[in-house]
């Protein structure tokens, strides 16, 4: 059996400069290859025809590069894929590819399933296989811009199975070679990281030099049912959750997303949109309303557009920024909530 080559995909420059140094080669060698391989999206070592035969022969003793497999993809009605991605040791992942007019989204993964347990979210009822590594992170993103048309305006939201804090430092290499004007050089106001509110995570990003778009699962206003729907809260509950934000530096225009996962008859009354408004009216924030998607996993339902329509109006009497998210894929199982790879196992 063949020793198993190292994979180039995921390596930052600091680790293509490793590399390239082994060989006896110019750290600029890392810089030419860096943006082949995240910018050109090279797939084979052979066509890096900046590098000369012997060099590219050198390279291939000991590294290639790998992608996940696209094992299914199952497409939408509305124009959405889901792709089910295989990866080196068998576990699968999901990655959801979403074509809208002006913008095309790419919801992507980083661990396969989720140790959170939330009790709304299918993932979270596969429990937590392991974490991604940023080669599986970046190369989901690598896999559908070679397959779909994507355009110029490519948005990535960490909003797929896994917590992204969770797996903080791969995740964050990974938005570094994502957004690197050399790399894949997706701007990182167009990178969205989505969590449940780990509390040392946010503290921890808050001190990054570069930041991706922060957005915050809260879809309670009261610790007692965001404790019921997510676990977590017991160990970071609301408040601090909140002032965590408070504290969160934001560059001009720039705001904290809270998402809202509307559940009928749990957290969708009035009275629960006014306690809403309550809780973050000082902050610099936009509420994101999603209408719940049921599955066979989960006991909730989902509430009527009507009622959708008028949680969102009681928090704009009130002065805030909300606005509903139309789900995609739901015919697919690829709806916010519902990423939970059925052939696991």
């Amino acid at each position: 059996m063949e020793p198993v080559k190292a994979n180039l995909v995921g390596m930052d420059l600091e680790d293509l400069e490793a590399v390239f140094r082994s060989l006896g080669e110019p750290a600029y060698r890392a810089r030419q290859f860096f943006s082949a391989l995240y910018r050109r999206r090279v797939q084979d070592l052979d066509r890096v025809t900046e590098f000369s035969r012997s060099l590219r022969q050198k390279l291939k003793l000991n590294y290639e590069i790998r992608l996940p497999e696209a094992a299914r993809v199952a497409c939408s009605n509305d124009g959405s894929k889901k792709y089910l991605l295989r990866l080196e040791d068998g576990s699968v992942i999901e990655t959801v590819y979403m074509p809208e007019a002006r913008r095309t989204t790419f919801c992507i993964s980083s661990q396969v399933g989720c140790a959170l347990e939330c009790t709304f979210c299918m993932t979270g009822t596969l429990g937590l296989g392991r974490h991604l590594e940023t080669s599986e992170i970046v190369g989901q993103v690598l896999q559908l811009l070679n397959r779909e048309t994507a355009g110029d305006r490519v948005n990535v939201v960490f909003m797929g199975m896994g917590e992204p804090l969770h797996n903080y430092d791969r995740v964050m290499k990974a938005f570094r070679i994502l957004s690197h004007p050399e790399g894949v050089s997706i701007s990182p106001r167009r990178i969205t990281l989505s969590t449940v509110g780990l509390l040392p995570g946010i503290q921890r990003l808050a001190r990054e030099p570069v930041l991706p778009n922060l957005a915050i699962s809260l879809n309670a206003p009261d610790d007692h049912r965001r404790s019921q729907l997510m676990p977590i809260n017991d160990k970071y509950p609301i408040a601090s959750l909140v002032e965590a934000c408070r504290q969160f530096p934001l560059k001009k225009r720039r705001r904290i997303t809270f998402e809202y996962v509307l559940m009928a008859g749990v957290n969708d009354s009035d009275a629960d949109a006014l306690k809403l408004v309550k809780l973050l009216k000082r902050l610099k924030c936009k509420v994101n309303l999603i209408a719940f998607n049921p599955g066979p996993l989960v006991p909730f339902q989902r509430p009527t557009d009507q009622r959708v329509k008028r949680f969102q109006e009681v928090l704009c009497e009130h002065g805030m920024t909300a606005m509903i998210r139309q789900s995609r894929g739901r015919d697919i199982d690829a709806a916010c909530g519902q990423l939970a790879a059925r052939s696991q196992g």
